[in-house]
């Protein structure tokens, strides 16, 4: 446990504020880290002293640094392919605004799509403004040969996390299921949030083919209205539903004459939004810089505090709690920084666990459980004998 010294001092501020309570829902929402406050009042400083004139270090210098730091976890070549948002749904809505005019868009997804997309999908499908097909995530075993074979057929928009929201099932080889998509015209979005700053994600082989989403709100411990997209060059370079953001950067002179867009990832931007957020994830990745913390060493805490929590609660015995009711084993590598338990019991688990100030989440039939940077494995016994007692 030594391996993983104690990052809590980092988190005071959140912890002090948490007034006893646990929280275990680091996937839901991580709390911020002291850094984050520093980059939060730093806003309000620029607001204060440069009124308007902020924008221009908002678009000069905050968002250039932004970007690079997105760019480095990710490993993508280009930092300027990435655009913000104040949320994921945005950038939902504009790749669909970047389908064919004149015909129903053809959408490929899964079954396993948090709600930004899965809502928006299953209304649009209501009223046969897209032509929907959904592959279900389950068996895992066999999910990336079924969806590829549906995603041999002719697709606008092809759309499907890397990390599932509902399991914490693992997608295990991105390069080979955007490979599996044959309509070289379709655009390809991998949702990301699940896994930005969660595992270790190489999007070099892919950066040219496919969208990939993500954000602050989780394991980027920047908060929310802070979300990204990168964008690969040369596909939808005029989606319909834009905003004014979307002109800035190298025009596009193949558009002369109609409306102008940036040639880079710019060209998904929308309108003003809060930069308060841009705020936040740099003074958040310069923090982790400092302290030389890495995603492979995020990953691999959070694997260990799995790993020790099961340890503990195994004995125990807890119907719902159990090795067995997880949907993906502890001896899986292919999962996230959260254990998700599949058991009827879901939601009389949560509400128990919640009136004794333990803080998860429950989705239907799967309670999440997940862990952060300011959970430290030693504590693994503590926080299992507490979840324990509430149970009993």
């Amino acid at each position: 446990m030594s391996a993983f010294p104690s990052l809590k001092p980092h988190f005071s501020r959140s912890l002090a504020a948490t007034g006893g309570r646990l929280h275990l829902a680091a996937h839901s929402h991580h709390l911020w880290p002291d850094a984050s406050y520093d980059g939060h009042m730093a806003a309000w400083q620029d607001a204060a002293e440069h009124w308007d004139a902020k924008w221009a270090r908002v678009f000069g210098e905050l968002m250039p640094a932004a970007q690079r730091h997105v760019a480095a976890r990710l490993n993508l070549p280009d930092p300027a392919t990435i655009a913000f948002a104040p949320n994921t749904h945005d950038f939902v809505n504009r790749l669909l605004s970047a389908c064919p005019p004149g015909t129903t868009p053809r959408v490929l997804t899964t079954d396993a799509e948090f709600h930004s997309a899965a809502r928006q999908f299953a209304r649009l499908a209501e009223d046969g403004m897209i032509d929907l097909t959904i592959v279900p995530a389950r068996p895992f075993a066999t999910f990336m040969q079924r969806f590829a074979e549906a995603a041999g057929g002719r697709f606008d928009l092809v759309f499907v996390s890397h990390v599932l929201f509902n399991s914490g099932w693992v997608v295990p080889d991105l390069p080979a299921l955007v490979a599996s998509v044959a309509d070289p015209d379709a655009l390809v979005a991998i949702d990301g949030y699940h896994g930005f700053m969660a595992l270790p994600t190489d999007l070099a082989p892919i950066a040219a083919r496919a969208f990939y989403i993500a954000g602050g709100y989780k394991y980027a411990m920047a908060g929310e209205g802070i979300c990204f997209m990168h964008c690969p060059p040369g596909f939808a370079p005029a989606p319909r539903n834009t905003g004014w953001y979307a002109s800035f950067g190298s025009l596009n002179a193949a558009r002369s004459g109609g409306v102008p867009y940036g040639g880079d990832g710019s060209r998904f931007m929308g309108a003003t939004f809060d930069p308060s957020g841009l705020h936040r994830l740099n003074a958040v990745m310069a923090w982790l810089d400092g302290i030389g913390l890495g995603v492979e060493r995020i990953h691999a805490r959070a694997h260990a505090m799995q790993h020790a929590i099961m340890e503990r609660l195994a004995p125990a015995g807890i119907d719902g709690f159990r090795p067995a009711d997880l949907l993906v084993p502890l001896d899986d590598p292919g999962r996230g920084n959260f254990l998700a338990f599949d058991t009827p019991r879901a939601p009389a688990l949560h509400d128990m666990l919640r009136a004794s100030g333990i803080v998860t989440d429950v989705r239907g039939s799967v309670l999440r459980m997940g862990f952060g940077l300011y959970h430290d494995p030693g504590d693994a016994g503590a926080i299992a004998e507490r979840i324990i007692a509430a149970l009993r």
